[in-house]
């Protein structure tokens, strides 16, 4: 059985998740890799993250720009998702977690339990913004948190982005961070992840510093980790999710790079 991931963030040091961006699935402007191409990448770099040192990963569906939004995600996505998380499972032995775009949280939840994954990360889990793909005037809490509940996937963990990268948030200005994550936790959620404005750009520090001293609930950092700042937010992370920083010339878009991973880690553990 894999580990929790509610295991890594117990420990006293910080962890370290890795992104796994799946290639563009099938009927998305992108597509060109058969379902299998892309199973094969995913696998073959979920295992360079492990063998790097990371101590988890997320599968998100990122290549599928431009996004649609929840219910209009189709079930081509959902397949494709399943079919590569259950790859990653059966190819590593560190918590593996669920993330589809947009607002696939519902999705995700079914996702990650068929396949034996432990946790999502979920978008617009509290109030209303205005995100890239549109107005997502619906906080999912409320639904998503009766839908794991009606089939039974409690042990499936939500960590959920608070003022989202991606995203405008002048609906909520007169909110800080802070109150998003009391308003968070009064929800339901297990944990936050805190980010910069887009993927890739540096998470503010200030941001990190709010959020823990509003929760004790875990707190990950999500963007713009690199080996000069990862110290400084672990001060204050349980948990660094690496995306851009380790894949080939630090560009989300391209392939893992494994010594930019190895770096990234030995930056932390060293």
């Amino acid at each position: 059985m894999h580990p929790n991931l509610s295991n890594i963030l117990n420990k006293t040091t910080t962890g370290i998740i890795g992104m796994v961006h799946v290639g563009a699935l099938p009927g998305t402007p992108f597509h060109t890799q058969s379902v299998q191409k892309l199973v094969e990448q995913t696998t073959l770099e979920a295992k360079q993250l492990e063998d790097a040192g990371f101590d988890a990963i997320i599968v998100e569906n990122m290549h599928d720009a431009p996004y649609v939004h929840g219910e209009e995600l189709g079930p081509e996505i959902v397949s494709g998702m399943t079919r590569v998380a259950h790859a990653v499972i059966n190819a590593v032995n560190i918590p593996v977690g669920v993330q589809i775009l947009s607002g696939g949280n519902k999705h995700a939840i079914a996702v990650a339990d068929a396949v034996g994954g432990s946790f999502i990360r979920c978008e617009n889990f509290v109030f209303s913004h205005v995100a890239d793909e549109g107005l997502l005037t619906k906080a999912e809490a409320g639904g998503l948190l009766r839908y794991r509940k009606s089939i039974g996937a409690e042990h499936v963990k939500v960590f959920c982005d608070i003022k989202k990268k991606h995203a405008s948030h002048a609906i909520t200005a007169d909110i800080d961070i802070a109150e998003f994550a009391h308003a968070g936790e009064f929800f339901g959620a297990d944990g936050f992840v805190v980010t910069g404005l887009s993927t890739g750009k540096p998470t503010d520090l200030e941001d990190v510093k709010a959020v823990r001293a509003a929760t004790i609930l875990p707190v990950l950092v999500g963007s713009g980790v690199t080996p000069e700042n990862a110290i400084t937010l672990s001060e204050y992370a349980d948990a660094l999710i690496v995306g851009s920083w380790m894949k080939q010339d630090g560009f989300w878009k391209n392939a893992v790079d494994p010594l930019r991973a190895s770096k990234i880690i030995e930056s932390m553990r060293g």
